[in-house]
């Protein structure tokens, strides 16, 4: 009889481990598309790798959805419509998303300490490590200052923290930390509230000519480029 509860002990005890691998298994984000891009955000505590890809995901998306058919457009000018139609109440998440931000966003959802989902203003939680070491690395003092002073009063929003943001949308493209919290906060965050059974996520990827693809990038990463009108 002992020989068979240990029999039993032992079978539940295998069970139990292989139910917690599994789990474990399926919590592992690995579809990085972007390994071979350079490593623009790292905060020690965190899943960096994780945000590196949301971060890149996120910086496709809005350029592949706000250049439409025109040539050369930049960067920083995405980045400009985006901070801009988010302030202004204007931004429809659903045209610009992909389905591999949105596989991004369910990893990023699991990362309980990044998230407020009872805020109204926004579902960041702006005293996590991640927010905190953003915040801590903006190369703006102004912004920096702006965004301590809003989260200390507890009054920090993305519309009042995106107001000053529009007329400094071009810091983005060499502040990483700043382009980190556009994305998280103008972004993924409200994906919370996005009701996905009215986004088309099948919707065919933008062809891309690679013939003029290495200019592209040239632009969007020379904080020198010429401004948009």
């Amino acid at each position: 009889m002992s020989i068979k509860m240990n029999s039993k002990i032992s079978i539940q005890v295998f069970l139990l481990v292989i139910t917690l691998i599994s789990c474990k298994q399926e919590k592992v984000f690995s579809n990085y598309k972007y390994t071979d891009k350079p490593v623009v955000f790292t905060c020690e505590g965190v899943d960096s790798k994780l945000l590196n890809e949301a971060l890149y995901s996120f910086e496709d998306d809005i350029l592949n959805h706000y250049k439409g058919v025109k040539e050369n457009f930049r960067l920083d000018q995405a980045y400009s419509q985006l901070i801009r139609n988010s302030v202004f109440g204007r931004l429809k998440l659903e045209d610009i998303i992909s389905k591999h931000s949105v596989e991004i966003f369910e990893a990023l959802k699991k990362d309980t300490s990044l998230w407020e989902a009872n805020t109204q203003e926004s579902h960041l939680n702006y005293n996590s490590a991640t927010l905190k070491c953003i915040s801590n690395n903006i190369d703006d003092t102004a912004l920096k200052t702006t965004y301590g002073a809003l989260v200390a009063t507890n009054s920090m929003s993305p519309k009042l923290f995106g107001a000053p943001l529009v007329s400094k949308y071009r810091n983005t493209i060499k502040d990483k930390n700043l382009a980190m919290y556009v994305a998280l906060d103008l972004y993924y965050a409200k994906m919370l509230d996005l009701d996905f059974s009215k986004v088309n996520l099948n919707k065919p990827e933008q062809k891309v000519d690679f013939n003029k693809l290495p200019a592209l990038e040239k632009q969007d990463i020379d904080p020198h480029a010429e401004h948009d009108h």
